[in-house]
């Protein structure tokens, strides 16, 4: 938060069940002081069943909006007004903007952070027509394929360590989805020009994720997601071969501009000082 409050100050948080682990304080509490905007912004510890009179609380306290994390993601879908339609295809919120008529605004801003944090580590990267390769089906690759989907990409292999989850995502995202069974994930990447990790895989106190990159193209690029390390295994490896690569932690970055720029109305640089001083 800024150094000096007013009493017009305005005020932000992050909610979820737990929140003691969230980078957002941090990550919000740098552009604050950067751009000494007069606000703060709190982590708020909210139980499922105290989500519904939590979220109108603070909108009625004052709050210029919210960062959702885990589990409240869909389940705050019932109580707003208006839906983006990102949010809608990924079927989760993370920011609520409340408006001063009392309409809360639910946005997903997981896809623009992902995309962004490729323009901004690879800006050399073309996606156009491209074949990408993305691991997993959880709500993070939700968030991915929307945003290569509207990166007009060509075909996305998607494969995932259970295939009905796979085929069920295949079947709502449509379009240009092929789903790979998960023990030919190795054998699909020859012509790829983007692989992404979204499984928990290879992150800190999980299984390592077993994967050849020997079909690779010397120039794919291979981004994971995870930034708990902030270089995996998956990237080391990668790196080794001579591989441009792309670590998780700006896609947790560039996802919080939308929202900053909502409740303090200014539009913040992500830049490497920021990702020292969230990863501090």
């Amino acid at each position: 938060m800024s150094s000096a409050l007013s009493g017009a100050a305005k005020i932000a948080g992050v909610i979820g069940c737990p929140v003691s682990h969230s980078k957002s304080p941090r990550l919000h509490g740098y552009w604050l002081q950067k751009y000494g905007v007069d606000g703060a912004y709190v982590p708020l510890p909210v139980a499922p069943d105290d989500l519904r009179a939590a979220v109108q609380g603070l909108m009625k306290a004052g709050f210029a909006g919210l960062n959702v994390t885990l589990p409240h993601k869909e389940a705050v879908l019932s109580l707003v007004d208006e839906l983006d339609p990102t949010a809608a295809r990924i079927g989760a919120i993370n920011t609520l903007i409340f408006t001063e008529n009392d309409q809360i605004l639910g946005r997903n801003t997981d896809a623009f952070g992902f995309i962004e944090n490729l323009r901004d580590r690879q800006p050399n990267l073309t996606l156009d027509g491209k074949v990408t390769v993305i691991l997993g089906a959880g709500g993070a690759a939700r968030a991915v394929i929307a945003a290569l989907q509207e990166a007009d990409v060509g075909e996305i292999r998607l494969s995932n360590r259970t295939r009905q989850k796979a085929d069920g995502l295949a079947a709502e995202f449509g379009g240009n989805i092929t789903v790979v069974p998960w023990a030919e994930r190795s054998d699909c990447l020859s012509d790829a020009a983007l692989l992404v990790n979204s499984t928990n895989l290879g992150m800190t106190g999980q299984a390592p994720l077993e994967l050849d990159l020997g079909e690779l193209p010397g120039d794919a690029v291979v981004n994971d997601i995870v930034y708990a390390p902030l270089e995996t295994d998956l990237l080391a490896t990668a790196s080794a071969r001579g591989l441009a690569t792309v670590d998780g932690l700006g896609m947790l970055l560039h996802q919080g501009r939308p929202g900053f720029e909502a409740w303090f109305g200014v539009f913040p640089e992500v830049d490497e000082d920021l990702r020292h001083a969230v990863l501090a």
